[in-house]
């Protein structure tokens, strides 16, 4: 593992991890130059326990030991870890690298996995999550965080969704990221009719004259259900409820109509745990 000295910002070979607060250049070259970012050491030791491969590290000094440590339990696969640069930087150099100041004191460029098919993700699963346009990147992390939390099998997103694994969703999915399976499904809303031929009862968490209790709807759980979840704002999408084979609202008090998209895929996957686990 070659640890190397960086003393300056423009070093090139840091190309990949310069300007990251650029949102809209990460979120479209990501995906084309087949990597993305891993911040902090928690988040990169999950990232290697799920047999992703780093293309090169970055971090302030003080992190050094840790990160030595943690590639060294990975050791045993060259695959993964043979080989990989550890670049050490200042925090001022750091600064100037990435754009901001790097608060866990770790980045590291990962070669990004190819995406599976929607059959081999579900095989197996029996709740899932389904993510309809959710741009934020806070709540795409935010949702894989609580699918890790209370059981739920996978994640789908539809074209417009968000990355999973941009940096920001990443972090705040604490690394759950790599422990949850999802992948993209597209065509969408035509996407739901292969929900429905895998077997499962495809829910629309949404407001609807006609919708059921969460309560009601988890009395009587389906052996398999996907939660379709919508975007920012709007909501879902009015073809996706129609397609969808019942529509699911969360009671409220209050005077509340509906909540955030994370807040709400907790409720709902909270609820319709217990019979899983009984």
């Amino acid at each position: 593992m070659p640890v190397i000295p960086i003393t300056r910002p423009d070093d090139e070979r840091l190309a990949d991890y310069v300007a990251l607060t650029d949102v809209a250049l990460r979120a479209r070259q990501e995906p084309e130059r087949g990597l993305y970012i891993a911040e902090s050491s928690t988040v990169l030791g999950r990232a290697l326990a799920a047999g992703h491969r780093p293309r090169s590290i970055l971090l302030a000094p003080r992190w050094l030991p840790d990160v030595e440590a943690m590639l060294e339990r990975f050791g045993g696969d060259r695959e993964v870890v043979g080989g990989v640069p550890v670049y050490v930087a200042e925090r001022g150099v750091l600064e100037g690298i990435t754009g901001f100041h790097v608060h866990r004191g770790a980045l590291a460029s990962m070669h990004r996995p190819p995406l599976r098919t929607p059959a081999e993700v579900l095989a197996g699963a029996r709740r899932v999550a389904v993510l309809e346009d959710v741009v934020d990147h806070t709540n795409v992390g935010a949702v894989v965080r609580s699918c890790a939390a209370l059981g739920v099998d996978a994640v789908l997103v539809t074209p417009r969704c968000a990355d999973p694994l941009y940096r920001r969703s990443v972090r705040v999915s604490m690394g759950t990221v790599f422990q949850v399976p999802w992948t993209r499904i597209d065509p969408w809303p035509a996407g739901i009719a292969e929900l429905r031929a895998l077997g499962f009862t495809v829910a629309a968490l949404a407001l609807a004259d006609d919708a059921v209790s969460l309560d009601d709807f988890a009395s009587a759980l389906p052996e398999k259900v996907a939660f379709v979840l919508g975007a920012e704002g709007d909501g879902l999408k009015p073809a996706t409820v129609s397609s969808c084979d019942v529509v699911v609202r969360i009671p409220m008090e209050g005077g509340v109509d509906s909540l955030n998209v994370a807040a709400a895929s907790a409720v709902a996957f909270w609820a319709t745990r217990c019979p899983r686990s009984a």
